[in-house]
């Protein structure tokens, strides 16, 4: 609210008494000798100060005509008037500052933000070797629709279109589309990203929508019966022929605060701590310790995409503490065949989406070997130290730890 300030200019008006001022007229009649004799107070109207604020009035405060003198005066030769004195009542100036109304402050309202509705407008069909997507154009369920442009699975465009029913379809191969394939012990798991990217209404620079990236997957049981042929039973359990054959089933996964159980949702806030498990599964092999060689973040699935961030390498150095002084760290290591550590969650400034990938790469070596420069996990914290307590070897994170293990073309992709 704006306040006025207003200011009062108080003038003082200096009043003679009309007979003296006379008698001094009548006295003198040289104007040589007049010329000087006049002060400030004669060259200066005097004005009542009702006079001042209602010119319309000061006729009627006149009470005294002029005398014959001071008329002579004012019809001087020399050009010499003399200037009159207005007498009558004077009022004292009674005038105040306006009082300001007090404004009544308003009453707070109970006032809750509503939060949208989450829409139920994508449907999967998950086939053999296909997958079939259907999104409604009415995306939000707000009545907007969405045009086939804005919409994606994994930068493969929209293949058809149902006017009537205002349905957009998705039809493609599930290695297509950049569909990340990923395995853990039961299921194999297809999964893709349907980005929406708004776009300004026809003759507008607005949009009344925001992106989206929705996720779909396709999950399918890795033990089944595929073939019509009869089983035939081996004398060597699974086990260990997986062993026997040196393949090992390594996973990455997120995790809960405490480290009980999988985190299910993948949504972090800025700063926030995510918490990560490398783990190999043994089966009938030895003991085995896992390593974290290196991980890199991306934007999209494809690990040498730009831009990137690394943020463990050489070898098992977590650099991401002393490169941006976060609280980046491995865990005090509990089992050989698992290793935990906990990533601060960021995202790429210059990105246009607030998703990241994260692919690491994974070792697994005899729990009866000694760490070594190539076989650690170190953190830092005003100076390198190890998950496993050997210190030692922490000492070469600041130089070269051996040559960086490669990330390959994996058909998996990663997390």
């Amino acid at each position: 609210m704006v306040f006025l300030k207003v200011a009062l200019v108080l003038v003082v008006i200096v009043t003679f008494d009309l007979p003296d001022v006379l008698g001094s007229v009548r006295s003198s009649h040289s104007p040589r000798s007049m010329g000087p004799k006049l002060d400030a107070a004669s060259r200066s109207p005097a004005l009542s100060p009702r006079g001042l604020w209602n010119p319309l009035q000061v006729a009627s405060q006149f009470q005294s005509p002029l005398d014959p003198v001071s008329k002579n005066l004012a019809q001087d030769p020399f050009g010499l008037q003399e200037k009159q004195l207005l007498q009558g009542p004077v009022k004292p100036l009674d005038w105040r500052y306006p009082i300001v109304p007090e404004v009544r402050s308003e009453l707070a309202v109970d006032f809750q933000l509503r939060q949208p509705v989450t829409p139920n407008s994508v449907a999967v069909q998950c086939g053999e070797n296909r997958v079939l997507v259907e999104v409604q154009q009415d995306f939000f369920s707000n009545g907007q629709l969405i045009q086939p442009t804005g919409l994606s699975l994994g930068g493969c465009p929209v293949v058809g279109q149902d006017p009537e029913s205002r349905v957009l379809i998705f039809e493609y191969e599930l290695q297509d589309c950049n569909s990340v394939l990923m395995m853990n012990e039961d299921e194999l798991v297809y999964t893709f990203s349907l980005t929406y990217t708004p776009e300004a209404l026809a003759g507008t620079p607005i949009t009344r929508a925001d992106g989206a990236v929705v996720g779909v997957q396709c999950h399918y049981q890795r033990l089944q019966n595929v073939s019509s042929d009869a089983l035939r039973p081996t004398w060597v359990p699974y086990a260990s022929t997986e062993a026997g054959q040196e393949v090992l089933l390594f996973s990455l996964k997120i995790m809960m605060d405490d480290w009980s159980s999988q985190r299910p949702s993948y949504s972090y806030f800025l700063g926030g701590v995510i918490n990560i498990e490398a783990s190999v599964k043994q089966y009938n092999h030895v003991p085995l310790r896992v390593f974290v060689e290196r991980c890199v973040a991306t934007q999209v699935p494809d690990v040498n995409s730009l831009p990137r961030y690394s943020f463990i390498e050489n070898h098992g150095c977590f650099v991401d503490a002393k490169t941006t002084a976060s609280s980046s760290r491995f865990m005090p290591r509990s089992q050989v065949d698992k290793i935990q550590f906990q990533l601060e969650a960021f995202m790429f400034q210059e990105g246009s989406s607030p998703s990241i990938y994260i692919t690491c790469i994974l070792k697994a070596t005899l729990a009866s070997a000694p760490s070594d420069a190539q076989r650690k996990s170190c953190s830092f914290a005003n100076g390198w130290f190890a998950a496993d307590g050997n210190d030692q070897v922490c000492g070469c994170c600041d130089s070269t730890c051996g040559p960086d293990g490669e990330f390959a073309a994996s058909p998996y992709g990663g997390w």
